[in-house]
């Protein structure tokens, strides 16, 4: 029993050593903050020049920026000029839009084609702003290949470089379409704008959804055809009055007779069209349109972009940030060389 005793005694003296070897080991790995800090001290010339050169360079090249030509420049000044239109999208969520979306998914479907179905006009002026037809009509109009010098690829480089610029988004609250361009050319910039908003409107007119438009176009047409058919009935018969006068009445009597019929039934459909068209218009003025442009494109007078500020300081702290991990990287590099055992290890020597 008593050596059963010493056993555990030396056991746990054992252990105990052990254990207080090991606080020793894991108290020694420890890195404090003041380690880390005299790591900076140490390397602070360094840490302090990589910053400045980084600030000094950063702003140097703004203010060369800002100097240069913006055709030149490495960093222009772009301008973004804005239209706003007004939706009306509780009006054209009705059946022309929704009905002839419906029709196009269900032939898209029939050919193996998925296209998102929506009956949200704010949608489809989103969704058509970004089309390649839509897109390549800008690109001809202002000659973009060549105002971007695109070469390679110019169809799909010049649509790329419209899409980078052009926006338009739609504010679900306000029920806002906006249409933005931005370019170092601040006319530039409005006259796209200018050209896109009036593009979208005549897309819109020609996929006709706007079912009162479509409706009061058709009735001035039939109008004015009627009453060239009036006109028309109006000259043939004097014309066959006169040849009655001359005596001829037998002959052109039954002609006569058609025409005043066909004379009054054109004047009653005359009479007719002209009611439902001012009963349209005064529907039409009740009715607040599809589109409504609130705010045309003005040419921008300051800058969008770039932040030169913004950058300035960005930059200076990433440089900052970057000559800490230095300092840390190089006070590692130099603890392995001063350790033995450590580049042994590097050079394959394994004890």
């Amino acid at each position: 029993m008593i050596m059963d005793k010493k056993e555990k005694i030396n056991y746990y003296l054992y252990n105990m050593s052990n254990e207080i070897e090991k606080n020793n080991m894991d108290t020694d790995n420890e890195i404090s903050l003041f380690d880390l800090f005299a790591v900076l001290w140490r390397r602070k010339i360094m840490i302090i020049a990589i910053t400045l050169i980084a600030a000094i360079g950063i702003v140097t090249y703004s203010i060369i920026s800002i100097v240069l030509p913006p055709e030149t420049s490495p960093l222009p000044n772009r301008y973004t000029s804005r239209a706003l239109l007004l939706i009306d999208d509780k009006t054209s969520g009705g059946g022309g839009l929704a009905s002839m979306m419906g029709n196009m998914g269900g032939l898209a479907a029939l050919a193996g084609i998925n296209v998102p179905i929506t009956s949200s006009l704010s949608d489809l002026a989103v969704f058509l702003v970004g089309t390649n037809t839509f897109l390549d009509t800008i690109v001809d109009e202002f000659n973009l290949i060549e105002r971007y010098k695109i070469e390679k690829y110019p169809r799909t480089g010049s649509r790329k470089a419209l899409r980078r610029n052009l926006r338009a988004s739609f504010d679900d609250k306000s029920g806002v379409l906006t249409i933005s361009f931005t370019d170092i050319d601040p006319v530039f910039a409005k006259d796209v704008v200018d050209f896109t908003t009036s593009l979208l409107l005549g897309r819109i007119d020609e996929l006709g959804l706007d079912k009162n438009k479509i409706q009061k176009e058709n009735l001035e047409i039939n109008i004015t055809n009627t009453f060239d058919d009036i006109i028309q009935l109006e000259g043939e018969s004097r014309r066959l009055e006169q040849s009655v006068a001359f005596g001829r009445v037998h002959a052109i009597a039954i002609d006569l007779n058609r025409i005043s019929m066909e004379l009054a039934a054109k004047q009653q459909v005359y009479t007719q069209l002209k009611i439902q068209y001012e009963l349209l218009k005064v529907e039409m003025a009740s009715e607040m349109p599809l589109f409504q442009i609130l705010e045309a494109a003005e040419i921008p007078e300051q800058k969008s972009e770039p932040g030169r500020a913004l950058l300035c300081i960005l930059v200076t702290f990433a440089a900052g940030f970057f000559s800490v991990f230095l300092a840390f990287i190089l006070n590692l590099i130099s603890n392995i060389k001063k350790d033995p055992e450590a580049m042994a290890k590097l050079r394959g020597n394994y004890v």
